[in-house]
């Protein structure tokens, strides 16, 4: 049936992007840990029952955030080259940088709750997954990549250095360290 509406109070999108806005804010100001319902809700001026009533934890407020955060910033270049479409989505995503500690915070959160591993891991990161991928499948398409070479196995390793930087802090996260990953992988596919 169309037109009909969920019983309940219809969800408020100025609210949602005070609540989402609040939740950056709060994460840059306290760290995951720090982070509470109550203080996204005080500094987004709404309830904390309006939270809990279109999330079910913080984790879910933060994913939400985090998920508009990279649609927004993070585009999948069409440019033509596999080098020019890599250099440009990666120097994007790791112009985020600032993002760490939201990162890091839900991949923390990740390994304590199962439920929210599986939320995590489809909406967040198998969309970033998908991103790199169609990047990959037009360079494919264009020849750019060798026959033999594992497509999952390059997005295992982009990936892998931006996680690892993320979680271990032992090196820059900049445009430089994206256009030198882009570079490792143009190598790589040849």
């Amino acid at each position: 049936m169309t037109g009909e509406r969920r019983p309940g109070r219809p969800r408020s999108e100025a609210a949602r992007r005070a609540i989402l806005a609040a939740a950056l804010e709060e994460l840059e100001e306290r760290g995951y840990g720090g982070l509470t319902v109550e203080a996204i809700a005080a500094r987004a001026g709404v309830g904390k029952q309006t939270i809990y009533r279109w999330w079910s934890s913080k984790a879910g407020v933060v994913l939400d955030a985090l998920l508009e955060t990279a649609a927004d910033r993070i585009a999948v270049p069409d440019l033509g080259s596999l080098g020019a479409d890599l250099a440009g989505f990666l120097e994007a995503t790791f112009r985020q940088r600032g993002q760490r500690k939201v990162l890091v915070g839900l991949m923390a959160q990740a390994l304590l709750d199962p439920a929210f591993a599986v939320a995590f891991r489809d909406r967040f990161l198998f969309g970033r997954r998908a991103a790199l991928r169609e990047i990959i499948r037009r360079a494919a398409a264009r020849g750019e990549i060798a026959d033999g070479v594992d497509h999952e196995l390059l997005i295992d390793v982009v990936y892998g250095v931006l996680w690892y930087r993320l979680l271990v802090d032992h090196a820059p996260i900049d445009d430089a360290a994206g256009r030198q990953l882009a570079d490792l992988v143009l190598r790589a596919v040849r």
